[in-house]
């Protein structure tokens, strides 16, 4: 009796339900969004030292200059995107913030890096982390359809958090030896690596026909067209839209209330710079291990056992369960793990299936519209509700008066994203 040889990756590929023709384009959008998450998280903690050092008191006014550089960054997306195909303006992008890295290498010394800098290298991070991670997901939503999203998200983010652990683990290891400043070439190694998987992706690894040259996908390599304004007209116009952007500014308004709690008791818990850093990508450490079990055995098969409905009120529901104990004891153990649980079940189960809201769509409203959310809505969010938590610290809210008042905030999203999840799939019908 002869023996059938399995391979390591086709056991690796058997519970995604991937069908050969997908292959090619499922393992390099698996390695883009492992080079792009490992880029951004080896700068990650770096990000977050230089808002400590850019003062705790000031993180409201870091958000707000994130909102402003994003607002302006809109319409010179919608330019470029109008003009250029996909195979050329995404890479245009990630040259852009490549060139930035490299500045910011030539700018930061040995020594302690400057007020001024750590506040300019805050804002710019936050800016890179959207935008880069915003146009893949846009890719990947007009790479893959509907049918192929449900079963093959869940991998290829597990790619991203494959990277998410390889960036923190290199800080963690490198920061002491190296030093911060030399970290963001390694950055750029990687990010250089998402350009070579975006190339091969365009060329030869589409996954939707077995004919390079039909007219579906010579469409697709055309110029979007349209007004650099379109992304905002067109979210404004569209209540599925909208119903998104009340999704993301519920979602970004209860993980900067975290963020900032997060941001006041490490500041208080260790005077070390370096330190902290290394307990930043430590956080991030154990986030990005729970999220790749949770992609890896459970997020396609939520989707295809109770529907996309339910696997979006999920994460909303366990963080209302959180802010509760927070309310009730609010300490740092609990805060701690409400924000594991936030940053595991984001990532692992929210991200994916929030994604898919937009494989339904327009290609113009799969990049433009969905950058203005995914960037302009997103930091709105968390700029008003920065302010927002500046102004209850300061009339004296506690923090356990801060969590009780998330509570409800949580079951609105959780009931915005039920709603949202079943009219995707009325689209998707009626497609």
């Amino acid at each position: 009796m002869s023996r059938i040889k399995i391979s390591p990756l086709n056991l690796i590929l058997r519970p995604v339900q991937v069908e050969p023709s997908e292959v090619r384009a499922l393992l390099w959008s698996f390695s883009y969004f492992f080079a792009l998450l490992c880029s951004y998280y080896i700068i990650r903690p770096m990000r977050d030292e230089m808002g400590i050092l850019g003062g705790v008191e000031n993180l409201q006014w870091l958000f707000t200059g994130t909102l402003l550089v994003m607002t302006a960054a809109i319409p010179v997306f919608g330019w470029i995107s109008s003009r250029y195909p996909r195979r050329q303006f995404l890479p245009i992008i990630y040259l852009f913030f490549i060139s930035m890295l490299l500045v910011f290498y030539m700018l930061m010394g040995e020594q302690e890096t400057p007020v001024y800098l750590a506040r300019i290298f805050f804002i710019w991070a936050s800016v890179f982390n959207l935008f880069v991670v915003s146009v893949f997901w846009s890719f990947m939503a007009d790479l893959f359809d509907n049918e192929q999203a449900k079963r093959l998200f869940g991998f290829i983010a597990a790619g991203g958090t494959i990277g998410a652990l390889t960036g923190p683990a290199l800080t963690a290891v490198l920061v002491e030896p190296l030093g911060s400043r030399n970290l963001l070439l390694i950055s750029v190694l990687f990010l250089s690596w998402a350009i070579v998987c975006i190339k091969k992706l365009s060329i030869n690894s589409n996954p939707q026909s077995h004919q390079q040259n039909s007219p579906e996908e010579l469409s697709k390599e055309e110029p979007i067209g349209g007004s650099i304004w379109a992304g905002i007209t067109t979210v404004v116009r569209s209540p599925y839209l909208l119903g998104i952007c009340m999704l993301m500014l519920l979602f970004t308004t209860l993980a900067t209330f975290l963020y900032l709690m997060q941001a006041q008791i490490i500041r208080d818990a260790f005077a070390d710079s370096a330190q902290r850093t290394a307990v930043f990508a430590t956080i991030d450490l154990v986030v990005n291990g729970l999220t790749l079990v949770l992609q890896l055995f459970l997020t396609s098969r939520l989707i295809k056992w109770f529907g996309l409905a339910f696997v979006l009120a999920i994460v909303p529901l366990l963080l209302m369960t959180g802010f509760m104990a927070l309310g009730l004891f609010p300490v740092l153990t609990v805060l701690l793990v409400v924000q594991v649980i936030r940053r595991a079940g984001n990532y692992a189960v929210m991200r994916p299936a929030r994604e898919m809201l937009y494989v339904v769509l327009s290609r113009e409203q799969k990049y433009k519209a969905k950058n203005v959310i995914d960037t302009v809505v997103y930091r709105s969010g968390d700029a008003i509700s920065a302010w927002v938590y500046t102004a209850m610290r300061s009339f004296g809210v506690s923090l356990s008066g801060i969590a009780l008042i998330a509570v409800p905030l949580a079951l609105i999203w959780a009931a915005i994203a039920f709603k949202l999840g079943r009219q995707q799939a009325k689209i998707s019908a009626n497609q």
